[in-house]
């Protein structure tokens, strides 16, 4: 997971960090999407878990960057989509899959932030509706070169991308903590990033996902997992029994999270990826893969 709040805007830790993530063998870099951050000044009792202070890089814009540097998958986790305009993020999404020849996924969600919605000129109570439609709008865009489309929130008549994206869709995976979550997961998505771990409450998710699926028609066993696992001061045992806890509930994906550990800079954030890496035989996998 690229340590977004804690990289800073330093260009060459940027390009470091993700020279280095390729050559440990790790298989995919996930970005978070914040646009604006809130003034605790000004919002009095603001208690969100970013700021005006924290750093974001912008996913579209980083993974272009990041596209010419490594051929690693690239993965938004999640870009907030209701906030931003359907037919532009399209496009945007569209030549992140082009310049990475394939190796994207679509990470959309929700968000939390209203103050961020506001900033953007869009309406945080209609959210929910608004991603079903543009999730929609989106897939046509890519795999449809003239597209007509009169929605709740989107209007377009005889109009296209060009070029079309390598995937046609690009996977839509979705960020979900909630059961109207869950159940959009099972209808919509080609994947999802649960917001709890892998217990009690992931199978209760899980079974929601899985009935919404199957009443729309789908097949609950094509719905990728990413799970996340955090490093934090109980080490590389903890990190180790998460991981195969996220194996054993069936993930298809997981990322490692280094932000909030205290770590600070680059280097640190390496360092502790080198051990994670060192420790799940990610070189030998890759080298697996790769055929060497």
């Amino acid at each position: 997971m690229f340590p977004q709040t804690e990289i800073g805007g330093d260009v060459g830790a940027v390009r470091a960090y993700a020279e280095r993530v390729e050559q440990l063998g790790y298989t995919h870099v996930l970005a978070y999407d914040h646009v604006v951050g809130a003034d605790p000044a000004v919002y009095e009792g603001w208690n969100g878990p970013y700021n005006i202070d924290s750093t974001f890089h912008e996913p579209f814009v980083l993974f272009g960057y990041l596209a010419g540097i490594i051929s690693l998958e690239l993965v938004t986790g999640i870009i907030i989509l209701p906030q931003r305009q359907t037919a532009l993020a399209a496009k945007q999404a569209a030549e992140v899959d082009l310049l990475t020849n394939g190796r994207f996924r679509y990470g959309v969600g929700l968000g939390w932030n209203r103050v961020e919605y506001e900033a953007l000129g869009q309406d945080f109570t209609t959210r929910g509706r608004r991603l079903d439609e543009q999730i929609a709008l989106m897939r046509a865009l890519w795999t449809e070169p003239s597209v007509t489309f009169d929605g709740e929130f989107d209007h377009i008549k005889g109009a296209g991308i060009a070029p079309l994206p390598v995937q046609r869709p690009i996977p839509v995976w979705i960020g979900a903590a909630s059961a109207p979550a869950y159940r959009r997961v099972g209808r919509l998505a080609d994947g999802w990033f649960p917001q709890v771990p892998p217990n009690h409450h992931l199978d209760e998710a899980r079974a929601i996902v899985d009935q919404a699926a199957v009443d729309a028609g789908r097949d609950p066993s094509t719905i990728g997992l990413e799970g996340r696992v955090s490093w934090t001061a109980d080490g590389i045992d903890k990190v180790l029994d998460h991981a195969g806890r996220w194996e054993k509930a069936g993930a298809t994906h997981v990322s490692i999270n280094t932000m909030n550990a205290g770590l600070g800079a680059v280097d640190a954030h390496l360092d502790v990826l080198t051990r994670v890496a060192e420790a799940l035989g990610l070189a030998d996998a890759s080298r697996a893969r790769l055929g060497r």
